[in-house]
């Protein structure tokens, strides 16, 4: 219900329409005020729903938010900006991502496909595994790779903190399809 209301204004106010249209049938053939006035509610039911949805940011929403302000980082190359999303206390994960960016110029970086956000029920503090694909165009920093375009499927587990932010905690990135290969982080 909260995906419909947050994230799917357009849907929610079809059925609001629906529901209207209907209470307006029912007063066109019955003549009793009380259905008119649910028919006049539920269309003025309509554009909150837009505004409910542009007020109520759930969940995916900012952890999409955040895929794609890291996706413009990289694309501007400001690593330290990429490697703010991960936890403070995941160091090491810091340090080899940052390694890993600085090994490379990236002309573009692109989130081509947000596959899946699934937030898991009931963790606490609360979790989501995140599963994309997206598309890079590097050249290496010693000039033996230029402008190579380079799709990765990359999956992200992220951890609400204290504050409210959601931080990557564990990420991977891989071939599109198959195993990892030499360019994907070591587990």
């Amino acid at each position: 219900m909260q995906i419909l209301l947050a994230e799917q204004p357009y849907l929610s106010s079809v059925l609001l329409g629906i529901v209207a249209a209907a209470l307006f049938y029912g007063w066109m053939q019955t003549g009793k005020k009380a259905v008119l006035m649910a028919g006049i509610a539920f269309a003025l039911l309509i554009p909150s729903a837009f505004a409910l949805a542009a007020y109520w940011v759930t969940d995916r929403e900012q952890i999409s938010a955040a895929i794609y302000r890291t996706a413009n980082a990289v694309a501007n190359n400001d690593f330290d900006l990429a490697v703010s999303v991960i936890e403070p206390a995941q160091r090491d994960k810091i340090s080899a991502a940052r390694a890993d960016l600085m090994r490379f110029r990236f002309d573009e970086a692109r989130v081509n496909k947000i596959r899946t956000i699934d937030v898991i029920p009931n963790s606490l503090p609360p979790e989501a595994e995140v599963d994309m694909s997206v598309t890079v165009v590097v050249s290496d920093q010693r000039g033996q790779i230029r402008g190579m375009r380079v799709p990765r499927r990359v999956i992200l587990q992220f951890r609400k903190s204290a504050s409210g932010e959601w931080l990557v905690y564990n990420y991977n990135h891989l071939p599109i399809v198959g195993d990892a290969d030499g360019y994907s982080p070591q587990q």
